[in-house]
């Protein structure tokens, strides 16, 4: 198909023609072992922009100055926007799952995630998996080699 035909062709985004997303399993820790002693991963499903947006209104903090604290305006608290991502993002384990929540004695489902992956790196880990999950981690390059393929 010749690009002329294709920059005229909108069928392609149409929603019957959109791919859906997938799960993606990955691991996070290798700590976590099944009875076989293999490392458990995680599955991760992306988001939709909604629900990210959402998120994103759920994190913004009011900014105030001066001694009366007026209300000059807001600010996104960046770290719990990424985890609220990753808590959304992640199927399993469920770190909303009232079983966790009662095991590391935490209801905030980021403290639980803090908590079981309370080595710095696998936090970090299972952070960076779900940006990337959810496209934030696509650069201009990553899309053009995917459109040549």
């Amino acid at each position: 198909m010749e690009l002329s035909q294709v920059v005229d062709d909108l069928s392609f985004f149409l929603p019957e023609n959109v791919e859906e997303t997938e799960e993606v399993v990955r691991p996070v820790s290798r700590r976590f072992k099944d009875k076989e002693g293999k490392v458990i991963p995680f599955r991760f499903k992306a988001i939709s922009t909604a629900r990210v947006e959402e998120i994103e209104k759920m994190c913004m903090e009011p900014v105030y100055t001066g001694s009366r604290k007026k209300k000059v305006g807001e600010r996104l608290n960046q770290a719990r926007y990424m985890a609220l991502i990753a808590v959304e993002t992640t199927l399993y384990p469920n770190f909303r799952s009232a079983e966790l929540r009662k095991a590391y004695k935490q209801q905030d489902p980021i403290e639980v995630a803090k908590k079981m992956l309370h080595v710095a790196g696998e936090y970090a880990e299972w952070l960076h998996a779900a940006n990337e999950i959810n496209g934030f981690d696509d650069t201009l390059e990553d899309l053009e080699e995917a459109a040549k393929n």
